[in-house]
């Protein structure tokens, strides 16, 4: 995943570090694109370079960048098709489109048509804000990719466990569910404290408190007539035992995160306290069961009646693929979310970058200067997207975006969503061929690829300094400037050693 190794890579120059921020700015606003928006604001620079070696000054393509790029975005959006306003099925349906036009480019690809319908049901599974924290995505190494099964609701690993816990039941129907933060363990006095006793009966009685404190709280626990008791810290062995004697489920140590997403699904509230837990604060859920998936055993709580959390059980053989898979699936997740809150869409597989390199083309001839040149580069450059998609797939890139530059060229309306056929070797109807985008990818992927190429357009000058580079160099304050001032060229003198 281009985002995954943007992130890994230890850059140190920093024009290339603007790179990797405009990937993650792509990751964290749209969540697919990341590759896109880095190929996309390298080639702006390509072709900016040959003006820079030519002496125009920097300056110059920067407007001439940024004056294209507000027009693209102004394109887009008189373009991009409203998809809302549909009914629930046909609405499901255009989702589940677009979350497989965001699987075309994975490595779990050839199972999108499998994967899409979960990512669609596990995002309208939320409510309004569309948390992605009420998402979980639990990887299970061990299976086949199709083994991997939406829980709506939510789905934990087993944690650890005492004595007594195999005695307990391993399914509820309609349990209710009691959420605690508390230690349900027998605390004995720390070491370093000091008692002094007149009587040995004394002692007998400080230990005994110890005993009623524990057995205190977990005869209140049992009054609420919760089924299922989950804990963020350690439920012990006293405990685990107790719950077993009277048919009730406990788990200690459960992360944080899947807490609170049994609180989301199961209408419960986590306590603090044993003293106050009123029928309002307890959680329920249709079902409650203990499986067994692969090698682990997931506790895995279903028909939650607030519903409002999912949970994606991941299978495969390698854990480097299920990795990979996950952040597939992530990706694809970001897109449905932002179909979902902004239901404007434009078609995919390069047809809207070809569209919008014809436009940006014409206007170029109408205006007079360096700026028609500059123009006409920046729509050039738009079309390494249909370019790497045809080379991706093996393909006569050549031949392909001749193609496309006639059809778009004659079309009109007709031609305007022709992109890359992946499946025949040829050009189609991207938007007929249900290869749909959200706006906001295009828009964010364009507008961040300018600015990053424009940023560093405006460079003109590198400071090194050496001494700092040298072992044993006293100081490090002095600086030496580059010589290629004001032109843009960015480069060094070379020291001589």
């Amino acid at each position: 995943d281009g985002a995954t190794i943007m992130k890994n890579l230890e850059i140190v120059h920093p024009a290339a570090q603007t790179m990797v921020d405009i990937a993650k700015s792509q990751d964290s606003e749209a969540g697919d694109g990341t590759t896109s928006v880095v190929v996309i604001a390298n080639e702006f620079m390509k072709e900016a370079k040959h003006f820079v070696e030519e002496g125009v000054h920097p300056q110059l393509i920067i407007k001439a960048y940024r004056e294209a790029g507000t027009l693209a975005s102004n394109y887009l959006k008189e373009w991009a098709i409203d998809i809302s306003g549909k009914s629930d099925v046909e609405r499901r349906e255009l989702l589940i489109k677009c979350a497989a036009t965001s699987l075309n480019s994975k490595l779990i690809s050839h199972q999108k048509d499998f994967f899409a319908p979960i990512v669609v049901d596990a995002v309208l599974s939320l409510d309004e804000d569309l948390s992605l924290d009420m998402i979980g995505v639990k990887k299970i190494p061990g299976g086949a990719l199709e083994d991997s099964f939406l829980v709506k609701g939510v789905a934990f690993k087993k944690t650890f466990s005492y004595a007594g816990f195999e005695q307990q039941p391993k399914k509820f129907k309609n349990p209710k569910i009691c959420l605690l933060n508390i230690e349900l363990e027998l605390k004995s006095e720390k070491e370093n404290a000091e008692i002094r006793l007149d009587d040995p009966e004394q002692y007998q009685s400080i230990v005994d408190a110890e005993w009623t404190i524990i057995y205190e709280k977990l005869d209140k626990i049992t009054a609420t007539g919760a089924q299922v008791v989950l804990s963020r810290l350690a439920i012990g062995d006293l405990a685990t035992q107790y719950f077993a004697d009277r048919g009730i489920f406990c788990a200690g140590r459960v992360p944080d995160e899947d807490l609170r997403r049994v609180a989301k699904a199961c209408g419960g509230a986590v306590q603090t306290s044993v003293h106050n837990l009123i029928p309002a604060i307890i959680g329920a859920c249709g079902e409650f069961e203990e499986r067994q998936i692969g090698d682990e055993r997931y506790n895995i709580f279903s028909d939650c009646p607030q519903g409002k959390t999912t949970t994606i059980l991941l299978r495969g053989g390698a854990e480097q693929f299920i990795a990979e898979t996950e952040r597939s699936i992530h990706d694809s997740i970001m897109i449905v979310r932002r179909a979902v809150k902004n239901a404007r869409i434009v078609p995919g597989g390069g047809a809207i970058e070809m569209e919008l390199s014809r436009v940006l083309r014409d206007h170029a001839r109408k205006i007079y200067g360096k700026a028609q040149l500059i123009i006409n580069s920046y729509a050039k450059a738009l079309e390494i997207i249909p370019r790497q998609l045809s080379d991706n797939a093996g393909f006569d890139s050549t031949d392909i975006l001749n193609r496309l530059r006639q059809k778009h060229a004659s079309g009109g309306e007709a031609g305007r969503w022709y992109g890359v056929d992946m499946d025949q070797e040829g050009i189609c109807d991207c938007y007929e061929k249900f290869v749909w985008e959200p706006l906001i990818v295009k828009l964010s992927a364009l507008g961040a690829a300018t600015e990053a190429a424009c940023l560093i357009l405006s460079v003109d000058e590198t400071i090194t300094n050496p001494a700092s580079e040298q072992q044993g160099a006293g100081g490090g304050g002095h600086m030496r400037g580059g010589m290629s001032r004001g032109r843009g060229r960015g480069r060094a003198m070379p020291r001589r050693r």
